[in-house]
């Protein structure tokens, strides 16, 4: 890397020996580079032209000219379609703005991306032949519903379709000639199961409107997925509350089932929790249940599809077996942890009994 300074002239007598400037418009050129500055010719060294070669980059300090402002330029190698091709540019304009993470790559910020399509091509190629040269590893690209039409464009230039929200896709793209190291896509949902029962050991129940003909008039406690910076622990007792009317406490985890390709090629994990209920009435979310109610365990234990089922077997004698003391849960602690100093949620068991007996605190 060198310091050198260039103007209009210097940039002439790079291309005359072969350099070929981006795709600058003419008024572009007029206003930002014709400031009249003699330099003499040893200032133009240049470099750039071998492929694998050569990056440099230029401070040119434009006292002369009417804008009074600094610009800095990098001269590069690149290939468009096995084409060698050699480019010189203002960063502040030709680069998109980027900042670095903590990884060697660089997160593109979305706020600041040319909306004109021609422009956004040229500037992309020109971003990821700068960023070779500095050494960057991976690209995050997120482009917002309103710019899905560069969606497209990324993708010619060798991006991936990482994941996609309500409103952005995020792509990505993997400079070196290495394996990919970028960190894949969600892998997992997270779904919370609520066993509630009262003082008169009753379960509380619900049929779905919506199920698999194979669990048709199968009564079974309030399930749901939990959401986006959810808790585990809030997010049942939230469950419970929308299926149901009902308000709860959360008690402990129970046990947690783990399943691959649910939905979507995605893995799930299944919580299963204990609550305490909080109230009694029971209101039915019309939207989702069929039904709702306080079933005595024992009616709940033998339906038949309970009693048929390995998974849901095994659940229910957890859940008998804590009911009895005999089993214990995982109960929540909060704590913060220095390698991010965040707030952190850590399941686990504290009882030091030898005969486990769990009582519900």
């Amino acid at each position: 890397m060198e310091l050198k300074y260039v103007d209009s002239k210097a940039i002439s007598m790079c291309k005359s020996v072969g350099m070929e400037m981006m795709k600058f418009s003419s008024s572009f050129l007029d206003s930002k580079l014709k400031f009249g500055v003699n330099v003499a010719p040893k200032f133009c060294s240049c470099k750039g032209l071998s492929v694998k070669a050569s990056y440099s980059r230029t401070s040119y300090d434009a006292t002369s000219s009417v804008t009074k402002k600094n610009f800095l330029v990098d001269t590069f190698s690149y290939q468009i379609n096995g084409t060698n091709r050699t480019g010189l540019y203002f960063r502040d304009k030709w680069v998109l703005d980027a900042s670095d993470d903590e990884y060697g790559g660089v997160l593109v910020n979305a706020e600041r991306l040319p909306s004109n399509p021609g422009k956004f091509t040229s500037v992309l190629r020109a971003s990821l032949a700068h960023w070779k040269v500095k050494g960057k590893k991976g690209v995050w690209l997120k482009l917002p519903v309103e710019k899905c039409d560069l969606v497209p464009i990324a993708v010619k230039e060798g991006f991936q379709y990482h994941h996609a929200e309500k409103g952005y896709v995020m792509l990505t793209y993997w400079i070196p000639d290495e394996p990919c190291l970028l960190p894949s896509n969600a892998s997992h949902q997270v779904g919370v199961g609520g066993f509630v029962i009262n003082d008169k050991n009753e379960v509380l129940v619900v049929q779905e409107k919506h199920s698999a003909p194979a669990l048709s008039g199968l009564w079974k406690i309030p399930t749901g997925f939990i959401l986006e910076s959810e808790e585990i622990f809030t997010g049942v007792v939230r469950e419970v509350k929308e299926e149901t009317g009902i308000d709860t406490e959360f008690v402990e985890v129970m046990a947690f089932r783990h399943a691959q390709n649910v939905a979507f090629e995605k893995s799930d994990l299944f919580f299963v929790c204990l609550l305490r209920p909080l109230s009694k009435h029971i209101k039915v979310d019309d939207l989702e249940i069929k039904a709702a109610k306080w079933m005595p365990l024992v009616e709940f234990v033998e339906q038949p599809l309970i009693q048929g089922d390995d998974m849901f077997k095994k659940i229910i004698d957890i859940f008998i077996a804590r009911l009895g003391k005999r089993y214990c849960g995982l109960s929540v602690h909060q704590l913060v942890s220095k390698f991010d100093d965040k707030l952190s949620t850590l399941y686990f068991n504290t009882v030091d009994d030898p005969d486990l007996n769990c009582e519900a605190s």
